[in-house]
């Protein structure tokens, strides 16, 4: 796909920041316009960087970046028509809200008029209109943030990146931002790139997302693929909860194959990126995915199980067992099933299927 055929396009990018080594490596990534993307990785995998050389504070070392077929690298960050949003807003504390969001455009000459009507437009799509005479510091922190953002949607930006900013607000208020820039971009279909290390906010907010590891894109796809899908263990365990059983391939027959635990137990699984008999593999299997002492044959994998501990959260009972010689087994169990003979101690028969399990790539 060239540059052309994308609205944002990473060709083959790489970073250094010493000439030795790469923050970012062979970058490929083409997001198509109006798609809210998300950027999702730990500390020091390379998705900052990646936003930061798309807003035009940071150079690739080689490669190209495309905005609408054309090359960008060597523009100025202000001539991009990119909006932005930080995790500490970087509002103007001596301004207004009104004054905050009418500077972008005073920049741009724009007329008295115009700025007013444009200002007036973009705290209404965040709910703001009447706080236009406060100032920042008046504000909670959510309602800041909320600023921010409208100051970045103000002067109409062809692409609006975000660099994790909702990291300053409490669970709760960083969850209703969540659902609130959601709904914004499914109102208004301006395209987003998001950066977060918080899995969770990027399954709810994304189309799609691309998890970093090691400077490299490891998987990218819709929310629901990544999870229920992973292509490699780190995206695994990276992805949600995850139970991971080390083993070795016994025996391949077509998509499925045998996986033989440290134990002895032998686990039937679907082969997703191990190829031959011996090799060394991560199982991935999802807590809610098993079940408990259910009379059902339709499951491939039936063991014995020893409850270790017996969590309440409310909407399920976070069990954890020991069961294929792995004691940190986690099996989520809905709290209106009948389990109230659960007990820590007790013995207990879990059952999955063999397309729950997914046979992976191992790295010790």
């Amino acid at each position: 796909m060239s540059g052309k055929d994308s609205f944002v396009k990473f060709d083959n990018v790489d970073k250094s920041y010493d000439g030795e080594s790469l923050v970012v490596k062979g970058l490929n990534l083409d997001i198509p316009q109006g798609e809210f993307l998300t950027m999702l990785g730990p500390s020091g995998s390379g998705k900052t960087t990646t936003l930061m050389m798309l807003a035009g504070f940071e150079t690739p070392t080689s490669g190209e970046i495309y905005l609408e077929g054309e090359p960008i690298s060597s523009i100025p960050p202000y001539k991009r028509g990119i909006g932005m949003v930080f995790q500490n807003y970087a509002l103007f504390p001596h301004m207004t809200v009104n004054e905050n969001l009418a500077f972008p455009l005073e920049v741009r000459k724009l007329p008295k008029a115009e700025v007013d009507e444009k200002v007036h437009k973009a705290l209404s799509m965040v709910e703001l209109q009447d706080f236009g005479t406060r100032m920042p510091l008046q504000l909670s922190g959510g309602q800041q943030q909320r600023v921010a953002l409208a100051r970045a949607l103000v002067f109409e930006p062809r692409l609006v990146l975000m660099d994790e900013p909702l990291g300053a607000l409490d669970k709760k208020l960083r969850e209703q931002m969540q659902y609130e820039i959601k709904h914004i971009h499914e109102r208004i279909g301006i395209t987003v790139v998001y950066v977060t290390h918080d899995q969770s906010e990027a399954l709810t907010m994304s189309n799609r997302i691309a998890v970093f590891n090691d400077g490299k894109i490891q998987q990218i796809s819709t929310p629901d693929v990544l999870y229920e899908k992973p292509d490699n263990s780190f995206v695994a365990q990276f992805i949600g909860e995850n139970n991971q059983i080390k083993g070795k391939v016994k025996s391949v027959n077509g998509k499925n194959c045998i996986v033989v635990t440290d134990n002895g137990d032998e686990i039937v699984s679907l082969k997703v990126n191990v190829n031959s008999v011996g090799e060394t593999s991560m199982l991935s299997l999802r807590p809610e995915r098993v079940w408990v002492n259910i009379d059902n044959k339709g499951y491939e994998n039936n063991f014995d199980a020893k409850v270790e501990e017996l969590i309440y959260l409310g909407d399920h009972v976070r069990t954890r067992v020991k069961v294929c010689g792995n004691d940190q087994f986690v099996v989520k169990i809905p709290n209106s099933s009948d389990h109230s003979d659960l007990k820590e101690g007790a013995t207990v028969k879990l059952s999955w299927k063999s397309g729950d399990t997914r046979a992976l790539d191992f790295k010790a």
